[in-house]
């Protein structure tokens, strides 16, 4: 297996994961998706929020462009079905840089600021890749409980039944 394989995999999977995310979460009222949960982002819809604007943090480092946000808990759409549509184009861009990977850009280096460090940083392209990934999941495992909370089945997260998977 090349490595930009398994990239492809954690891409797909993503994109899977949020379509059925968010189909679950549109059958949801609007003021059960905002209602306070205590969970690290209040609520489902802040939970949605910030793994979009993690994503496009991430992919405007990646492909080096600026993307300026006030805070990693700032509410960038407000709109549920906005935040889906935006949601769907942001997967196609990390679909789209995943497909242009190679594994010399896999292998160079990249330097950002973190926002939750407050300094620069320098890591591998490929081990940023795994945290961008694993963040999403991490998030996700969230709001699979908060959906679990309001009574919803989300069915089935794990990797091994992304529907055709080519391995």
């Amino acid at each position: 297996m090349k490595t930009t394989d398994y990239f492809q995999r954690l891409s797909q999977y993503n994109q899977w994961m949020n379509e059925k995310i968010y189909q679950v979460c549109a059958s949801i009222p609007d003021e059960i998706r905002r209602e306070d949960k205590r969970a690290f982002f209040n609520s489902i819809h802040g939970t949605l929020n910030h793994i979009l604007l993690a994503d496009k943090l991430w992919l405007s480092r990646f492909e080096n462009y600026n993307f300026e946000i006030e805070s990693l808990r700032q509410e960038l759409i407000y709109e549920f079905d906005l935040l889906w549509e935006e949601r769907q184009k942001t997967d196609k861009e990390i679909q789209s840089y995943i497909d242009s990977l190679t594994d010399e850009k896999l292998s160079e280096t990249l330097t950002f600021t973190s926002r939750s460090q407050k300094r620069e940083c320098t890591f591998p392209v490929w081990f940023l890749l795994l945290h961008f990934f694993n963040h999403q999941t991490h998030h996700r495992g969230q709001l699979t409980t908060l959906i679990s909370q309001c009574g919803k089945d989300f069915g089935v997260t794990d990797l091994l039944w992304l529907p055709e998977a080519e391995l």
